[in-house]
């Protein structure tokens, strides 16, 4: 049996997500081109749109099928740079006013808007609508694909997500020679430019070079199960001659 060297597609799928911020919804059957728009995603996997008074969206009924635009970028110095593209497509429901407080507070981070305030005060300003996923379109670098939604909310996101990219951004922010310096003694060759691109239980992705990249994927000899153990796999690493 291969070792398992990546995430599963719809955990990777998944993952993006959770770090991902919306940027355009369209309304299937509309006139109207692709709409700028703010939100984020919920702990479901599930797009949340902050919808204000005057926005198309505000007074939809019946459901409307739209599609959201989702996008996660990676800072890489005075770069910043796409991860991933994902494009949910469902029926738009308004957030119960009893689960308000919940998505507001889940999208915060991504959607720090004074707006989300106003929709907890129930009054007739800013609303929020979540996407009932129908199915996910994913564009990850060399990969895509379509994902139902059972594959995709029958998924998780990575479980040590947040300890990776704590330790991810410590590495580019701090360790990048010890990285060029390890990768170099794996390759017997240099390897400048080196950033370090994804981290999760199963590996780590190097990038090399900001256009046109060079990926490599460094898997572990096995899954890491928890932070400690993902910590020391990463220092491993670092400290290869």
């Amino acid at each position: 049996m291969q070792p398992v060297t990546a995430p599963p597609i719809p955990e990777r799928v998944r993952t993006l997500a959770a770090g991902a911020t919306p940027t355009h919804v369209s309304i299937t059957g509309g006139t109207s081109p692709a709409m700028p728009t703010r939100g984020g995603v919920d702990g479901a996997g599930r797009p949340v749109l902050l919808v204000l008074p005057g926005d198309p969206l505000y007074g939809a009924r019946d459901e409307p099928v739209v599609t959201v635009d989702l996008t996660s970028n990676r800072s890489l110095g005075e770069h910043e740079l796409a991860r991933g593209l994902l494009k949910v497509q469902g029926w738009a429901q308004a957030v119960p006013v009893a689960e308000a407080r919940r998505t507001a507070v889940a999208i915060a981070e991504r959607c720090p808007d004074e707006a989300l305030f106003e929709v907890l005060e129930g009054t007739n300003g800013p609303r929020l609508l979540r996407v009932d996923v129908g199915r996910v379109i994913y564009l990850t670098g060399p990969e895509s694909g379509v994902l139902d939604a059972e594959e995709y909310l029958g998924a998780a996101p990575d479980p040590l997500m947040g300890e990776a990219e704590r330790m991810l951004h410590h590495v580019n922010g701090a360790h990048r020679r010890q990285l060029e310096a390890a990768l170099g003694s794996l390759l017997a060759e240099p390897v400048p430019g080196a950033w370090l691109w994804e981290l999760d239980r199963f590996g780590a992705t190097v990038r090399c070079g900001v256009e046109d990249p060079t990926l490599i994927r460094l898997p572990w000899p096995s899954p890491m199960t928890d932070a400690e153990s993902l910590e020391h796999a990463v220092r491993c690493l670092l400290c290869h001659r």
